[in-house]
């Protein structure tokens, strides 16, 4: 259960108590805020604070640029302007502020994005709960024979039985002896700082994390991305429903330019005139390395799939 009664009767005490407020208000992010949105096992996410709208954006980018925008006709259209030319400070006035409840491992990859506020449940005060991150069977995988740093096929029947056996009772025995190590039952006990070295990586912990969009939207367009790992893609999938929510159009131009569009290399241009004029363009001639080539045939299959 990723929220206890004691969380579900705050969120409800303080969506119960709003307050008037002169400041830009979001409407479809107000629709959000303290609502938690569930992700893994027992994991969440949700917003606790936010500031801007996408007109927050519009606005910081007229004081900059003055005259300079006067040929946009709406906020639409500046907002698609400003990130088809990678002007990113506009979009640094809007930020929030999310609590996420996550595996431990997961957050070690999160937190190499380090433009943000980040406030964590300390288990040097605290007891971590006896919660772990299980996968489910279907995410049960192999090593990938083309990725190092990926899975492949997933496992089956008595494999992904032996596995999973041996992800709950050693996330258990471990939990077990994190207890006995902090108990206070006629023994002294060891420092609670010391104790949580024993605990597993899919350990859930929680903090909060305040980011602005302009950062917020580069995490997603790495983590969002269908070549990130499982585990923290469905975190940033349920980051991007809030966002599309928030500052819709805002959104549709990230998705637009950075999620469904491609940089492509000098080299991968050339390639593509080459082939427009109908020449044979291998990986030999093409002057790129095999795994270059390997991801520009991933674009061109790409960019067909959706032409067809």
């Amino acid at each position: 259960m990723p929220l206890t009664p004691e969380q579900i009767a705050e969120i409800e005490a303080q969506r119960a108590n709003p307050r008037q407020t002169l400041r830009a208000v979001s409407e479809g992010m107000e629709a959000h805020l303290y609502k938690a949105h569930e992700v893994l096992d027992h994991g969440f996410i949700r917003v606790i604070d936010y500031m801007g709208d996408d007109a927050a954006i519009c606005q910081a980018a007229r004081v900059s640029y003055g005259k300079g925008t006067k040929s946009v006709q709406n906020d639409a259209g500046l907002i698609r302007y400003l990130m088809r030319h990678w002007h990113s400070t506009p979009f640094e006035m809007c930020e929030i502020k999310l609590h996420v409840k996550l595996p431990v491992f997961v957050a070690r990859q999160w937190i190499r994005h380090r433009t943000a506020n980040v406030n964590e449940y300390s288990a040097r005060y605290s007891i971590l709960d006896r919660e772990f991150y299980i996968p489910a069977p279907d995410q049960l995988a192999a090593q990938s024979v083309v990725n190092n740093q990926g899975r492949g096929v997933a496992l089956e029947g008595e494999e992904a039985a032996r596995v999973l056996e041996i992800l709950k009772s050693d996330s258990n025995r471990a939990y077990d002896n994190y207890e006995a190590m902090i108990s206070d039952d006629g023994q002294q006990g060891l420092a609670r700082e010391l104790a949580r070295m024993n605990l597993p990586m899919n350990i859930y912990t929680q903090w909060y994390w305040k980011v602005d969009l302009h950062n917020l939207f580069h995490f997603l367009r790495l983590r969002a991305d269908s070549h990130a790992q499982y585990e923290i893609r469905v975190y940033a999938d349920a980051i991007c429903k809030v966002v599309a929510d928030w500052v819709p159009a805002a959104y549709g131009a990230f998705e637009d330019y950075r999620m469904g569009g491609a940089n492509l290399s000098g080299k991968a241009m050339d390639c593509i005139r080459r082939m427009l004029k109908g020449e044979e363009v291998t990986q030999e001639n093409s002057g790129m390395s095999a795994g270059e080539w390997r991801e520009f045939q991933g674009e061109i299959k790409r960019g067909l799939t959706q032409i067809t």
